[in-house]
């Protein structure tokens, strides 16, 4: 099954039920043996829009139009 099936059913589920399917999902997750946890003390390396103005304004519109739906 793919994200694309699935999405307009998870669409349809009250907050509270997609709520439930996060913690779900997190917890399948947390016990995936292919996924390396973070390691204390480590610097790990993010992106951020520090500096990216054109990105800045993409959010800032983001917003916007999400405000006003």
């Amino acid at each position: 099954m793919t994200l694309a099936e699935i999405l307009p059913s998870v669409r349809q589920l009250s907050k509270t039920e997609k709520l439930k399917l996060i913690e779900i999902i997190a917890q399948e997750l947390e016990t995936a043996e292919d996924i390396a946890p973070l390691e204390p003390f480590k610097t790990y390396e993010m992106s951020t829009p520090y500096n990216c103005f054109g990105a800045g304004a993409l959010l800032i519109q983001s917003d916007e139009s999400a405000t006003k739906a």
